[in-house]
């Protein structure tokens, strides 16, 4: 391992801990590139964005220092390269960011011998078509989502899967989200928790005017086509909750399995299930 990658959140203590483990990393021998969070245009008609920088290929593994959030800005920083992600959490909940603060140097001694395991995490590709034309397009790890904001009436959601129609959706919005991105809003919305290892795409609707408007669980290799009505005002399109833009019923949103994949570094610690327990504060004997 000669060469690491940091991408810190923009905070006084997730800083200062990203200076000693810089620090602490120099002591071995092995070089630091770091980051603060990555900004994502969402004007770019490249869901690889040609104006963002994109991590050097020749780095062992990147370490994600913050929350969730921060680590969705590094996805863009690791784009295609395959480059493993390790992160750990400064941030309040922290599904993505798993490593606790205290454990990162005990952690990355692991690390620095390589002993890890890597897990293959699916993305999403999402576009917004206009007229024939691309306007926008964003790779997420979470989710996509379509809602109305504060003031607007119920939206009526165009949904088709692989060009055939499903429904309407009479609701407050429409989630599309990864596995990863199952304890996200897609689970505050009602959605199923889905281990994130399995390769699903998962269709939640937001708050349905008609009860029997259920979350549903597809292949990875469908095509998810959406729409919203003429009448419909207000209505936003969000990726990974981060950025967005307004959309009207000339747009329509096509979302389907990105072309690469996110890889997350696992070691030693917690299973899945201990920190799914821990977060949704579950009980049990």
């Amino acid at each position: 391992m000669k060469r690491v990658g940091i991408v810190v959140k923009a905070h006084k203590e997730a800083i200062e801990k990203a200076d000693k483990l810089e620090a602490w990393l120099k002591g071995r021998g092995i070089q630091v590139v770091t980051r603060k969070n990555i900004p994502a245009p969402i004007t770019s008609r490249h869901c690889l964005v040609e104006n963002i920088e994109k991590a050097p290929a020749d780095l062992s593994c990147i370490v994600v220092l913050g929350g969730d959030g921060t680590f969705i800005s590094a996805v863009r920083w690791v784009q295609d390269t395959g480059i493993p992600v390790l992160g750990v959490n400064l941030g309040a909940f922290g599904f993505l960011t798993e490593v606790p603060a205290d454990r990162l140097f005990t952690v990355m001694e692991e690390v620095v011998q390589k002993n890890f395991s890597v897990e293959e995490r699916i993305l999403l590709s999402a576009k917004v078509v206009r007229d024939g034309q691309d306007v926008a397009c964003q790779t997420v790890l979470n989710d996509v989502v379509v809602n109305k904001e504060a003031l607007a009436r119920i939206a009526h959601i165009h949904a088709f899967v692989d060009d055939s129609y499903l429904t309407t959706f009479k609701a407050d919005g429409l989630i599309v989200s990864t596995p990863t991105g199952s304890t996200a809003y897609s689970l505050s919305a009602g959605g199923p928790i889905v281990h994130p290892s399995l390769k699903t795409v998962i269709v939640t609707p937001i708050c349905p005017f008609t009860l029997i408007n259920r979350p549903l669980i597809l292949p990875d290799d469908v095509t998810i086509k959406i729409g919203v009505d003429e009448n419909d005002a207000n209505i936003f399109l969000t990726f990974d909750g981060q950025v967005g833009l307004h959309v009207t019923h000339r747009d329509t949103i096509v979302v389907r399995k990105a072309s690469h994949t996110l890889h997350m570094m696992k070691v030693s610690g917690p299973s899945y299930y201990d920190v799914l327990k821990a977060k949704l504060s579950w009980s049990g004997r």
